[in-house]
């Protein structure tokens, strides 16, 4: 896989059980991107590590006398030096490769599992950790698997010094072959250490990103209730804490490079004064003493990446322990709620899709509430509990928040998690309370899957945006006259509240899918255009099935069948006019009664009746006295 070929066709179905294990199926879907790093990168350690020799040859050659050994030792010289430059260039090149695609590999896998999951996702886990995961998090996970490679072709390469220097020169050889062993596992012992600090930096970073994500996200409310002081001091007091932990991290990883730079001096030292010792006994040639020295400088080189492989396990094993937690999420998965991680050694588990569609124009039923949409029909769901709405809304479009809440929600006989994701997708959309707008034209915004029945004029105009419109052109650039192609900034910011909730409808609208579910559609609109919109959403989406949550009385006059929702159950159904007057609850709901008026109305109603049933009394009680008297 190169970088032009990104993305991915198929990023594949990831081993989520745990962080270690997502890494290894990572390296295992790039073994041809690793084989090549490893292959350039043993050109150019090679090459670095063969220098000391060729040097060593040229000098006894010197020594000897011999001109034509020289000139062939400066000609392989020159071609270690190819070598070496090639090799250093394609490796770079590979790596970067490796880093590249591993980070879109899981860029897209994480992208794909929102998808499926929808708005549920921020539920199960918090929205500063997703885009943790998703930013720093992916080049984390990218930087160890391609360090992989060049950390084996170091490796290698130290093996194949050492043994090179056994033969070349056994005298001293043995001294180095014992001691690179030792400069390479001397930091062992302090990299769990080292890992469990890191782990504890990037945990505290992740929580002071979800923080200030959430913060940043929820400023507008925190302004307005004067709690933005409050959670600015909370982001200082997180962000310290990051820094504690990283001052804390790097003092360990500081040791282990001074570790680094003092054992091999200290080898560096012994190989010169052993070597010495050996030359003036005339044990060892000059040139072989140079060759030495030279090759533990150069070995030093790779002996490097010992540390950073160590660096990039510890700072990706808990981003790579993060994104398996969200890869590891499903539409189904009750652990998922719950936030506990699979058991080490349990297959992750998948939800099977049954490739099953509904018979066109089925009827919506929620077997948890007991709540039944008529096919075709404009049904409005009251709810007293805005949860509880919201709740509902995600089950009626298929995106269930714990799997043992209860059963699927059925549309036409079959049940939604049984369809797959695309056909379910296709057939059921829910709008939540807060729609998105993303950045770009209005043109853009509406290219958007749909069936084709509905042109966007016409939902525009269904969601009365005529003055959205107008306020798109006067912001647009000069030369651009159709409103269409004006551009909306990010989130939709430079409108109002009921403008970028109207434009969201629209879209909705123009989608046109069998069922429709919109989650508070007007809440930020005035009474009049309220009215007008329910207008536009009644005689656009007839003969299509619409669910619309809300209580506003103007919205539910216009629906053909409302439902009312009591503690988490269908507790009655009729128009609006007739659940207003027939029941109490209901009533409670939509007039927003306290319920001191309801107690009070519920005394004014049974003294009422109280003197209705005197009244017809007294006449019979009168006609009883009178009876009497005249008996007697």
């Amino acid at each position: 896989m190169q970088i032009s070929d990104l993305p991915y066709p198929d990023p594949g179905v990831p081993d989520a059980r745990s962080g270690p294990r997502f890494l290894w199926w990572l390296g295992r879907g790039q073994l041809g991107g690793q084989a090549k790093s490893l292959c350039w990168g043993l050109l150019h350690f090679g090459g670095i590590a063969g220098l000391p020799y060729t040097v060593g040859l040229g000098i006894d050659a010197v020594v000897d006398r011999d001109g034509a050994r020289l000139l062939w030792v400066g000609g392989l010289i020159a071609l270690l030096g190819v070598a070496i430059s090639v090799g250093d260039a394609m490796l770079h090149r590979t790596a970067v490769t490796n880093w590249i695609t591993a980070a879109a590999r899981v860029q897209q896998l994480l992208a794909r599992r929102t998808a499926e999951l929808g708005s549920a996702l921020t539920r199960r886990v918090a929205a500063g950790e997703v885009v943790a995961v998703s930013t720093g998090d992916v080049e984390k996970i990218g930087w160890f698997v391609e360090a992989v490679s060049r950390f084996l072709a170091a490796a290698l390469t130290l093996v194949l010094g050492c043994v090179a220097l056994l033969f070349y020169a056994p005298t001293i050889g043995v001294v180095v072959a014992i001691g690179m062993p030792v400069l390479a596992l001397a930091v062992l012992p302090l990299l769990p250490r080292a890992t469990r600090r890191a782990d504890v930096q990037r945990e505290k970073a992740g929580k002071a990103t979800e923080l200030a994500s959430d913060t940043v996200a929820g400023l507008r409310v925190l302004r307005g209730i004067g709690g933005e002081e409050l959670f600015l001091g909370r982001y200082r007091e997180a962000s310290q804490q990051v820094r504690e932990a990283a001052v804390h991290s790097a003092r360990m990883w500081a040791l282990i490079s001074a570790i680094q730079v003092l054992l091999p001096g200290a080898l560096l030292v012994t190989v010169v004064w052993y070597g010495s010792a050996l030359v003036l006994d005339g044990r060892l040639d000059v040139g072989e003493l140079v060759a030495a020295f030279s090759a533990v400088a150069t070995m030093l080189y790779p002996l490097r990446h010992f540390e950073e492989i160590a660096m990039a396990y510890s700072f990706s094993r808990p981003s790579a322990k993060r994104a398996a937690r969200v890869l590891s999420l499903t539409r189904t998965d009750p652990q998922a709620e719950s936030g506990t991680e699979a058991e080490a050694g349990t297959e992750p588990v998948v939800v099977t899709e049954v490739p099953r569609t509904p018979s066109p124009g089925g009827d919506l039923y929620d077997p948890e509430t007991g709540m039944l949409v008529p096919a075709g029909r404009f049904t409005a769901v009251v709810c007293g509990d805005p949860d509880l709405a919201g709740r509902l809304a995600e089950r009626l479009g298929g995106h269930p928040m714990d799997a043992a809440a209860g059963p699927s929600v059925l549309l036409g006989g079959v049940a939604l998690d049984e369809l797959a994701l695309d056909t379910a997708r296709t057939l059921v959309l829910v709008q939540d309370k807060d729609p998105v707008l993303l950045s770009g034209t209005l043109r853009e915004l509406f290219d958007v899957p749909a069936s084709g029945a509905v042109e966007a004029p016409a939902a525009l105009a269904a969601a009365q945006c005529a003055d959205v419109l107008d306020a798109l052109l006067q912001s647009a650039p000069d030369g651009v006259d159709d409103p269409m192609d004006a551009r909306i900034t990010e989130r939709g910011r430079s409108l109002s509240g009921g403008q970028r909730q109207r434009l969201a409808l629209a879209r909705s609208l123009v989608t046109d899918p069998e069922v429709l579910v919109l989650d508070e559609p007007t809440s930020a609109v005035d009474s009049h255009t309220e009215a007008r919109i329910a207008d536009g959403i009644s005689a656009l989406r007839t003969g299509r099935t619409t669910v619309v949550l809300a209580s506003s009385p103007l919205l539910l006059d216009r629906a053909d069948r409302v439902v009312l929702i009591h503690e988490g159950k269908a507790a009655a159904s009729g128009t609006h006019r007739e659940l207003l007057h027939g029941d109490p609850r209901y009533r409670a709901v939509v007039t927003r009664e306290t319920e001191e008026e309801q107690r009070t109305e519920v005394e004014q109603r049974t003294a009422e009746e109280q003197r209705a049933d005197e009244e017809q009394r007294l006449p019979r009680l009168e006609s009883v006295r009178t009876e009497i008297e005249e008996s007697a």
